[in-house]
């Protein structure tokens, strides 16, 4: 992961509600976002397009781009199209694809980015990362974070359920990222940013503690929060450290060893901070966890994901080599297979005791 701009800390508006998109036109007639209405918005096949045709009356001169696939090429060919006019800012509307490959083109180019975000199926909605795919496997680049960040729970709420789910435990695994780091910050006197701890596990813990569904608008306004929260506190460390320990580890080591299981980054990312919390030794984190993940449909088992729980001990011993330079509970251990095998064993038994 390579060091995250740290240019902006905090974007300068974020909105959480219903109808929001209705306000894009007023929020980019602000003059520290664009002093002469002269945005580009991105957008990609969905619900982005939707939303350009509600805001096209108050968008102006702004012009529309179409991308897709995700990907650094496409980025980049976002970039040079940008290039032939000049731009205050981009707005990037869609999901996390499309907004990844605004991100990465506005910070080409030394332009502000803005987020409309469609769906919360993870935390890139206000990171200061962009996640695309190149040369056949999938990167993190670093990227400014977006100026300011909207999020229409209209169109939420009519994406795909499993989107929100993702989202959820991509969310919650801050919880166990934050553990990591202050484990790596004991044992190897690796630097924490105390603010950025705070945030990251503050809207974890709302989460984690709300007892409402993902069809209600009050959990769905957490869970956006806790997302942004994990975008600003990674914006303000400089690294990711506050969102990926190894649980993300764990969830890079199954899309490398097992693409293809059709599970999201989010579902695996719950799972992993889940299994590195029973291994830690936190049991009353570990039954939070198993209850909540359970609670939204995600993942508290390998089964539950399409993978046996062989695949997953060979994911888990894997995970190290995906970050050789972050240390966590994973490599704190050092467990051989037979003792993940055996530990993953006795998680899978007090996940059923935990939720019966």
């Amino acid at each position: 992961m390579p060091l995250l701009a740290r240019t902006v800390a905090t974007p300068l508006a974020i909105e959480v509600r219903r109808g929001a998109v209705a306000d894009l036109g007023e929020l980019l007639a602000d003059r520290r976002i664009s002093a002469g209405g002269d945005v580009a918005v991105v957008v990609g096949p969905g619900q982005g397009e939707k939303v350009v045709d509600l805001c096209r009356p108050t968008l102006g001169s702004a012009d529309v781009f179409t991308v897709t696939g995700g990907s650094v090429d496409s980025a980049i060919e976002l970039g040079d199209l940008l290039r032939h006019r000049h731009y205050d800012a981009v707005v990037g509307i869609g999901g996390g694809r499309t907004i990844d490959t605004a991100k990465y083109a506005a910070t080409r180019y030394g332009l502000p980015m803005v987020t409309v975000a469609t769906s919360l199926a993870n935390d890139g909605i206000a990171s200061p990362v962009a996640s695309l795919t190149h040369d056949g496997g999938r990167g993190s680049y670093g990227v400014h974070i977006p100026i300011a960040v909207l999020v229409d729970l209209d169109f939420v709420e009519h994406g795909p359920d499993r989107q929100t789910q993702a989202g959820i435990g991509d969310a919650v695994s801050n919880l166990n990222a934050c553990a990591d780091w202050e484990l790596a910050h004991e044992i190897r006197g690796e630097p924490i940013d105390g603010l950025a701890v705070t945030l990251a596990r503050t809207g974890a813990e709302a989460l984690l503690n709300h007892p409402g569904k993902i069809t209600d608008d009050a959990f769905l306004t957490t869970l956006a929060e806790a997302l942004i929260l994990g975008g600003i506190a990674m914006s303000i460390s400089g690294s990711s450290r506050p969102a990926s320990g190894g649980d993300h580890e764990i969830s890079h080591a199954i899309d490398h060893l097992w693409p293809g299981t059709g599970s999201t980054h989010g579902e695996q990312a719950g799972l992993g901070a889940l299994f590195c919390t029973w291994l830690r030794g936190d049991r009353d984190r570990f039954g939070q966890l198993a209850r909540c993940l359970h609670r939204h449909g995600l993942a508290t088992r390998p089964a539950d994901l399409g993978l046996t729980d062989e695949q997953f001990v060979t994911a888990v011993h894997f995970a190290p080599r995906t970050r050789p330079d972050r240390y966590t509970i994973l490599e704190h251990l050092t467990l051989s297979a037979d003792d993940l095998r055996a530990r993953l064993g006795d998680c899978v038994d007090a996940v059923s005791e935990h939720l019966d």
